[in-house]
């Protein structure tokens, strides 16, 4: 008798050609542009993409804030399109602007949150209390909203988000507008709640956020995916080092430095972003000197130079011809400040 094959876990997360446009006057603009998406349950999955790329429209689609125009998205097994409400019941959702309710203290909060999602009052109490504990808000919680730094208030923002154990906890760029101490807070904040099982959704523009947090990123530009794996696996895509050289300005013009670079033996490519080229080489320590040699014979003088290892940001710029960390508001590319 064959044995029965054990059942695959229910993905957390599954779309298919998610689809979403909206109207600009008469004309007919795709913000998402058929996504297809799978995040495994206890996993942080980072959403990782410049602003205006469809990062948090697709989010909106998944949290049933926004009709989805087409394709298919289950979330905890349940289809967006068809059974929204249960979604609702399954999910948690830290969005960008918030849902604290100002006058009220942080306790005070959660218990009503609790009480929202059909928890007894003693239910509610417990579950706050347990929160405060967990999530370490203790040193506020009794302390109206109005009154906590931009860290504390996304600390309890997330608290709020889990009150009724989701099956998946939606955070759209959580981290916006925090101080590095805030930020590193909130990261082990989320990690802990990744170790006790919860799924997370994080979309963000920040690099090392993804790259620290995530167990597996998809970069998104445009309304669509244009790479998927864990970080180290992404970067290693770009075998060896990059190389990142600055010329002083002034001397003959960045173009034709670039072109000279690329045709280096070991150089694998040479990109020009703003007035920096960055060279993919095989061996950065073996690299350098040589680099050096090739600009000194030329006359060329530096501002600087730097050898680092490929990270989410070189990805991104391979994948689409332009950096993520230097993108503006609206997704079009900026200049490298010097």
């Amino acid at each position: 008798m064959k044995a029965s094959q054990p059942e695959s876990p229910v993905a957390a997360v599954s779309t298919t050609q998610l689809r979403k446009w909206f109207r600009n006057g008469r004309e007919k603009v795709e913000a998402v542009s058929g996504i297809d998406l799978t995040v495994q349950p206890g996993e942080i999955f980072g959403f990782l993409g410049p602003n205006g790329a469809g990062k948090t429209t697709t989010l909106r689609m998944l949290t049933t804030l926004l009709p989805i125009d087409a394709g298919e998205a289950f979330v905890a097994g349940v289809d967006v399109r068809r059974e929204p409400q249960e979604v609702r019941r399954r999910i948690g959702y830290v969005g960008q602007l918030g849902g604290t309710d100002l006058p009220a203290t942080g306790r005070e909060n959660l218990v009503l949150q609790g009480s929202l999602y059909g928890a007894s009052r003693g239910e509610a109490e417990r579950r706050a209390a347990e929160l405060i504990d967990s999530l370490e808000l203790s040193g506020f919680a009794d302390r109206v909203a109005r009154t906590y730094s931009g860290g504390q208030r996304r600390r309890l923002e997330v608290a709020l988000g889990i009150m009724h154990r989701p099956d998946v906890l939606f955070l759209d760029e959580p981290t916006t507008g925090l101080d590095p101490q805030n930020r590193a807070n909130l990261w082990e904040q989320l990690r802990a709640l990744r170790g006790a099982g919860t799924t997370i959704f994080l979309t963000t523009h920040y690099l090392e956020e993804a790259d620290a947090l995530a167990d597996r990123v998809a970069i998104v530009d445009h309304g669509t995916v244009v790479a998927e794996g864990t970080p180290q696996n992404l970067k290693k895509r770009l075998a060896g080092d990059v190389v990142s050289v600055r010329p002083r300005s002034g001397g003959q013009p960045i173009e034709i430095l670039q072109r000279d670079l690329a045709g280096l033996p070991f150089v694998t490519e040479a990109r020009l972003e703003g007035e920096t080229i960055r060279l993919y080489v095989t061996d950065g320590a073996q690299a350098l000197p040589l680099v050096f040699d090739r600009l000194r014979n030329a006359g060329v003088l530096l501002d600087s130079v730097a050898v680092a290892e490929p990270s989410l940001d070189d990805v991104f710029l391979q994948q689409t011809g332009r950096s993520l960390r230097d993108t503006g508001p609206d997704g079009a590319t900026k200049k490298v400040a010097a």
